[in-house]
Formats: C-alpha cells, sequence, structure tokens
C-alpha cells in the first residue's frame, strides 16, 4: 500500500496499491472523470501532486511541495509518465521527477500576512484546547479542523477568526500534531480496535468507529450503517471518542437486532473474544445492560487528512 490518499472527481481512496493509482489516472478523461489529487498520509499543507486531464488533450501535471515558489507543471502527452511520476512521489523516490521538463507556476506577489485573530486569550485557550482534543480523537481532516475553528467561537454577529485565519490556525496545530505522532513506533492501540471491529464486520456484526455523536442518535441510526443481513452491532459515538483521547478509556456500546437479551449478551462476548485478539483489554460484567469498557488505553489515532 502507497501512504497516500487519492481525491478524484467524486471519489477519495486511501492507501491504494501502486496498480491501483495507475487505474485511477488511466481511467480519467472520460466524461466529468477529470482529475486526481494525491496528498500524503498524513496530510502535510500544500504538499501534493494532481493531475488534469480531458479526452483529446494533453495530461497537465503538478506537484507542489509547500511555499508557492516550490509549484511546478509540465505537460505530458500520455497517462504513462504520470503513473510513474505519482508513483515515484509517493514512494519519495529520489528523482522521482527527473525526466520532465518542469516549469515554475507564477502565482505573482506574495499574499500580505494575515493579522492575528481578535481573541482574548481564554477564548484563544479555549479554542485550542477544543481544536487539540478534536486533533487528539483523530478522526478529522484539515478542512474539517478549519472549519471547526471558524465556528468556534461565533456568537451573534461575531466571528472573531476569517476563513484564512482558521485555516492558518488549523494548519498551525494538525502540524503540531503530526510532529508528536511521527514518535509513535509499530501498531498503536487505535489501529487494534480497528483490526478487531473488521474481524467483527465479517463476521456479521456491524462495527462502527466514531459513530454518530451520542448514543440516542447512534442506536437510531446503527441499523441502516451495515449490511441487511447483520445479526448485530457494535460502535462507539464521538463523546466516547473524546472521553478516550482525555484518557479515560473507551465505551463500547453493542447489542442484538432482533432486540433480545440473549442475542445482545452474545454479541457482548463476541467483542470481548475480538478485543482479547488484537490484545486489547476489555472489561464487562457479561450483563447485556452494561457497556463493555477497554482500559487501560492509550488513544494514539494517527491522522490521515
Amino acid at each position: 500500500m502507497l501512504a497516500i490518499t487519492v481525491q478524484t472527481n467524486d471519489e477519495r481512496h486511501s492507501r491504494v496499491t501502486a496498480g491501483e493509482l495507475a487505474e485511477l489516472v488511466r481511467r480519467i478523461g472520460a466524461g466529468a472523470d477529470t482529475f486526481l489529487v494525491v496528498q500524503r498520509i498524513p496530510d502535510l499543507p500544500d504538499v501534493y501532486i494532481q493531475v488534469w486531464h480531458k479526452a483529446g488533450g494533453h495530461y497537465e501535471l503538478e506537484h507542489r511541495d509547500g511555499s508557492a515558489d516550490r509549484h511546478f507543471e509540465v505537460r505530458v502527452d500520455g497517462p504513462e509518465a504520470v503513473v510513474a511520476a505519482m508513483t515515484g512521489w509517493a514512494r519519495h523516490e529520489p528523482g522521482w521527477g527527473e525526466g520532465l521538463a518542469w516549469a515554475p507556476l507564477d502565482f505573482g506577489p506574495a499574499p500580505e500576512p494575515l493579522p492575528e485573530p481578535e481573541l482574548a486569550a481564554e477564548e484563544r485557550r479555549q479554542l485550542e484546547e477544543q481544536l487539540r482534543l478534536t486533533l487528539a480523537c483523530g478522526y478529522t481532516d484539515r478542512a474539517r479542523l478549519a472549519e471547526q475553528a471558524e465556528e468556534y467561537l461565533v456568537s451573534g454577529e461575531r466571528r472573531p477568526l476569517s476563513r484564512a485565519q482558521a485555516e492558518q490556525l488549523a494548519d498551525r496545530l494538525w502540524l503540531e500534531r503530526v510532529g508528536v505522532q511521527s514518535g509513535w513506533i509499530g501498531e498503536t492501540d487505535p489501529e487494534r480496535l480497528a483490526r478487531a471491529f473488521a474481524a467483527l464486520e465479517a463476521a456479521g456484526i456491524t462495527a462502527r468507529e466514531n459513530f454518530a455523536c451520542c448514543r440516542s442518535c447512534g442506536e437510531a441510526e446503527i441499523g441502516a450503517a451495515g449490511a441487511p443481513e447483520a445479526r448485530g452491532f457494535v460502535y462507539f459515538h464521538s463523546q466516547c471518542t473524546e472521553s478516550a483521547a482525555a484518557g479515560r478509556g473507551l465505551s463500547l456500546l453493542y447489542g442484538g437486532f432482533d432486540g433480545s437479551a440473549a442475542t445482545t449478551a452474545a454479541v457482548g462476548r463476541e467483542v470481548v473474544a475480538a478485543l482479547a485478539t488484537v490484545g486489547l483489554p476489555a472489561v464487562w460484567s457479561g450483563d447485556p445492560s452494561d457497556a463493555i469498557e477497554i482500559r487501560p488505553l492509550l488513544w494514539r489515532r494517527r491522522l490521515v487528512g
């Protein structure tokens, strides 16, 4: 797998193989399928490679490595040069772009620096604390983090952060978190949990991470979230995620779709067994009315973007 995310006109793919990336490149140009944007995992601000193509025309390939003066373009006649460049870029291969006649893109004069947001010290602390919690949960991306930053302190007609200021703050905190996660070695507890959920899904139990905003919404929506033939479900909602990110363990909610206590208890036992298989500790009374707790738990969910 390549540590990239690929955005097409209407699809998003993460951790594709080199062959899958090549197929996505070769298919553009037909109908409304005209471009690919490839970002690294984790996403880094203004670091990407992209291509645009319409049937009968050139492939317009670009890559950017941070600042505007590191943004280049080239036109090529066929998809194979694009495939080679994008695959080399994704693999961090030295000299991946050699042999192509790259030209710098001219964006004109650099924009003026943004003014600091007009925030009181306590407002800034609250805002950054909330954004860092969202990042620690691990299910956001840069665009959604910027939207949260822009809207968090809105009150009536007062909007203390412009979109550009919100994006700047979000990117700063995003990179801060990327720096933290660069020191994590090996499989993390959230990655073990994802493996357990994948096994449960394959066994006929709908398993969803960070699903819905609360228990009442989760209970109302989980039935439509999986396969029609699923026997039961397990999930945790966003408030559970925040608790895990704050170091208080994770509560899993589960049940059987027939509504019986016996089925719910059976699903609970399957969940506990799946957690044990991946090395996660489960605390559960065996009572189908009690949540399954994972603790101790070190919540280190890697950002993707």
